[in-house]
């Protein structure tokens, strides 16, 4: 068996990489956190507002695979990736930055600025994640993807633990006077734009953008839809079956994720200067355990590690649904502080799962097919954010908060179920 290879040679270039998901992990959370709350002002139901939640989604499915296969296409001067990266990130900024005004205005401002913020921030998350496989050899990808996920949780903790601080800042805008829950999504979007500049001037893609042993390869390359024919067609079914795996683990994710704000807000009677701090520990856990969990993975095998991770999601997850049922006696502050423990634990597990499986799928691609995996892997996971949030909405309408927890450890035990058929992606296979 041979030598497996070090990380040490790519760390300043996945770090600097990792700018560009420091910009989905700053403006994610914040999304997720608080346009539910702004949609609440307007509307009474919980699946409807996890509904209107899909509508970016929606945009997503379509636009994700699209762009990425499009982005292995392209030849520029300045790479592949990064005509979509400064052009598309600075668009979804300003977008971004104008949510809390739209939401002063009326629901329809609001839904408008969410469709614009999307259409730019899923077309260029493919080009964005592709980038990393583009520079890194096949087998130390989950340890770079631990790295990137560190950036994304750096910016989460900024966003949520930092700049969420600012929502409590009364500021006077004109024609709506002083007001509160605004400031840091503007500020949040300044810190993208610096993010996209330093981002193109320190990262520069490969000279040759398509190999010329690739040329004919990516002449017969088939469209999108029909490249997810052939991966799903496959005699050796490990594809399917992750992707089978990756959409009912983003199920459960995606179901609890639209309503953590609204519970810490209506259930444990947090400020909204404060309701995002049960994100902010999740990312925490990000920052801290995404390099350890790629190494591990490196080490133990990238099947074992999901694997595992999951059944300490689905125990995480039962705990909470005790703590939300069990622990109504005790005081606010011991609530809010074991929530946000058992939010940390997610965090760790959570982002063991999310930086091996992508790599999984990379393991499995081509150069001139890293585009359509990445397409393929965003493709079921925004499924599954189309899917999720209205039945989990239904389920807080019609059985309570609590019943959340439970309906994404059922999820996560399928997706346990399903990864048990997964031989291949493991770094070794591309030697």
């Amino acid at each position: 068996m041979s030598k497996k290879k070090s990380l040490k040679g790519y760390y300043l270039t996945t770090f600097l990489i990792g700018l560009g998901f420091f910009t989905m992990g700053l403006m994610d959370p914040l999304y997720d956190t608080y346009v539910p709350i702004f949609l609440g002002k307007y509307i009474s139901s919980n699946s409807l507002i996890g509904t209107i939640m899909t509508l970016d989604n929606v945009l997503a499915i379509f636009l994700i695979p699209i762009f990425s296969a499009f982005s292995d296409r392209i030849d520029t001067k300045i790479g592949r990736r990064m005509p979509f990266i400064i052009t598309l990130l600075p668009l979804a900024a300003l977008a971004f930055g104008l949510i809390p005004i739209s939401a002063l205005s009326s629901l329809w401002a609001l839904v408008l600025l969410i469709f614009v913020l999307n259409l730019a921030k899923q077309a260029v998350r493919g080009p964005v994640v592709a980038l990393m496989p583009d520079m890194v050899p096949g087998d130390l990808r989950s340890e770079a993807n631990g790295v990137i996920n560190t950036m994304g949780g750096i910016a989460t903790i900024l966003g949520t633990i930092l700049l969420a601080r600012l929502m409590n800042v009364k500021v006077t805008l004109p024609k709506f006077g002083v007001v509160d829950n605004v400031l840091a999504f503007p500020v949040a979007s300044i810190f993208v734009i610096i993010a996209v500049v330093l981002l193109f001037i320190f990262v520069k893609e490969k000279k040759s953008t398509v190999r010329p042993d690739d040329k004919e390869e990516e002449e017969k390359r088939e469209p999108i839809l029909k490249s997810l024919k052939v991966v799903l067609g496959e005699k050796n079914k490990s594809a399917l079956y992750i992707l089978i795996s990756l959409l009912c683990w983003f199920i459960a994710y995606q179901g609890v994720l639209p309503f953590v704000g609204k519970y810490s807000v209506e259930v444990l009677g947090t400020s909204s200067g404060t309701a995002s701090l049960a994100a902010g520990m999740v990312g925490i856990a990000y920052a801290i355990f995404a390099i350890p969990s790629g190494k591990f993975a490196h080490k133990h095998g990238r099947k074992k590690t999901i694997r595992g991770a999951l059944i300490c999601l689905v125990t995480v997850l039962i705990l909470v649904f005790l703590h939300g049922v069990l622990l109504k006696s005790l005081p606010p502050t011991v609530k809010l502080l074991t929530f946000w423990a058992l939010l940390f634990c997610f965090g760790i597990f959570w982002v063991t799962i999310v930086t091996n499986s992508f790599p999984m799928l990379w393991q499995m691609s081509t150069f001139s097919t890293v585009g359509i995996y990445t397409g393929l892997y965003y493709f079921f996971s925004q499924a599954a954010s189309i899917i999720s949030p209205p039945l989990s909405g239904a389920c807080i309408d019609i059985f309570g908060y609590p019943s959340l927890f439970i309906y994404a450890a059922i999820f996560m035990t399928i997706a346990f179920i399903t990864m048990s058929k997964v031989d291949r992606g493991e770094p070794e296979d591309g030697e």
